[in-house]
Formats: structure tokens, C-alpha cells, sequence
């Protein structure tokens, strides 16, 4: 089956329906979930990125951390799990149809990011520094560890450290309007097939692209921390989400649940 756009708007409605309906601690379990999904998500692109020197190899590096990175997503979509960046779509999209108010909005939100946090963290260092997949500074220089090392201090560098508070809000508009189309278009089709298709090219886009993803910046500049990257501090962490999250909601909200309720919800009787 494959729907087509005025049904995807409904079936977004449908979803955020239920995503707010849902018991608090049902959401925040499935929450902790979607957060670890993502940080897998990174570290696995991480691990097959490390190594790739960019005077050899180009951009190339950046085609294959975000070819990686499209895991994170196809397991929040179809195992099932709650992801900060997705409701910014489908719950608002349900209150401008009228089947929520504003207040179910407000009251997702803190909850979804209380959990994406928990195991986003979580799987950064248990899963990531304690388990030696990233190593730390000093690490044997060579080994899978110390590459995969050297691979997060660059992206957790250019992060924390070297966008501006405009870039990283501009960066994550850019990055939810991509996975806000990834949640889209895997609501045209039941097939699984059909959905990870939907979802790996707009994925793949923005990380690519460099763009700022709240909850993978959840993963990534603490992972960078606990494995010991210099000059970079939780306040440069927060700096970081705080803007993510900004532009994150931006272009969630403004870019598709606005447009596409404008299209095809706005006179569309109930």
C-alpha cells in the first residue's frame, strides 16, 4: 500500500494522536529507546568513517557516516520508539488538526527529552568509551579504538567548538526538515522495505551535509567527553543543544507540519 500525500497528513495526525495519548512512562521508556537507536546510529558511522583520511579519500568520509547513521532511524521507525525530532512533527501536526491541544504538545516534549537524553548518554559511555569501541586519548595509535577516537574529536570539535550559535540553528533547521521528510515519507507505505528506502537518502542528506541533530549531539559530545577530548566542556555541550534544539523545532514544525497541514489539512473536512 502506498499512500499518498493528503493520507500521509492524516496518518501524521493519526501518529501524533497516539504519541501523546500515551501512558508518561510507556512514552519515557520508549523515549530512552529511540535515544539509544540514534547514539547507535553514530557510533556505528563513527567506527566505519574512522581511519578515512580526508586528503585521500575527500568527502567520501561524510557519504559513509551518513550511509551508517541511517540505522539509528530505521530502528526508531519500525522496532517503535519515541524520538524527540520526529514528534516535533507529528504532535504539532495533530494540534493544528484540531485532535490535541497545545498543552498534549507541552507536555510530550520534556518527557520524549528526558528519555532521547537517558539513552543517548547511556550507550555513549557504557556502550562507546567503557567498552573501548572509541578509545580515549593516548590511546595506540592505529588501533580500531584510537581511530574511532581521532574520528568523534573531529565531529565533536567541529560541534561544540567551531560552529557559531547562528550555524549550529541553522545547521539543525536544515537537519529536522530532512528527518521530518524521512518520518514523512515512511508513512507512505506499511512496507519495511518501502520505509528504510524512505528513510536512508533524506538521513544520509543531512549528516552529510554536516547538519546539527539535537539528539545525536546527545551522543556525540559526550562521548567526546568521557573519552577525554580536549578543550571541550559541558558548557560548550549545552551551548550546542540549546541552538539544536531551537532549530530542530524550526524546521519540524515551520518547514513540514505547517506546510503540509497548510496543503492538505487546513480545508480538508474531519
Amino acid at each position: 500500500m502506498v499512500r499518498k500525500p493528503p493520507e500521509i497528513a492524516r496518518a501524521a495526525v493519526d501518529s501524533g494522536v497516539e504519541k501523546a495519548a500515551l501512558r508518561w512512562d510507556k512514552t519515557l521508556v520508549g523515549s530512552f529507546l529511540a535515544g539509544a537507536y540514534i547514539a547507535f546510529g553514530a557510533l556505528v558511522a563513527i567506527t566505519v568513517s574512522a581511519g578515512l583520511a580526508p586528503a585521500i579519500w575527500g568527502s567520501l568520509p561524510t557519504l559513509f557516516t551518513g550511509a551508517a547513521f541511517t540505522l539509528g532511524l530505521v530502528l526508531v521507525l519500525i522496532a517503535g520508539s519515541h524520538l524527540l525530532t520526529g514528534n516535533m512533527l507529528l504532535v504539532p501536526i495533530g494540534a493544528m488538526r484540531g485532535r490535541l491541544s497545545w498543552r498534549d504538545v507541552l507536555r510530550n516534549f520534556p518527557l520524549v527529552l528526558v528519555g532521547n537524553l537517558a539513552g543517548a548518554v547511556f550507550v555513549a559511555y557504557f556502550l562507546a568509551v567503557q567498552t573501548g569501541v572509541v578509545g580515549g586519548l593516548g590511546s595506540e595509535a592505529g588501533t580500531p579504538g584510537a581511530l574511532a577516537y581521532e574520528r568523534l574529536a573531529v565531529i565533536a570539535e567541529a560541534k561544540g567548538l567551531h560552529e557559531t550559535n547562528w550555524q549550529v540553528f541553522l545547521r539543525a533547521v536544515g537537519c529536522n526538515w530532512l528527518v521530518c521528510l524521512a518520518v514523512w515519507i515512511s508513512l507512505a507505505t506499511d512496507s519495511v522495505a518501502g520505509k528504510i528506502l524512505g528513510i536512508f537518502f533524506p538521513i544520509m542528506a543531512f549528516v552529510a551535509m554536516g547538519f546539527d541533530h539535537l539528539i545525536a549531539n546527545m551522543f556525540f559530545l559526550p562521548a567526546a567527553i568521557f573519552a577525554g577530548v580536549p578543550g571541550l566542556g559541558w558548557d560548550d555541550t549545552l551551548r550546542n543543544w540549546a541552538f539544536a534544539f531551537a532549530g530542530n523545532l524550526v524546521g519540524a514544525v515551520v518547514f513540514v507540519a505547517t506546510s503540509y497541514w497548510y496543503l492538505y489539512l487546513r480545508d480538508d473536512p474531519e
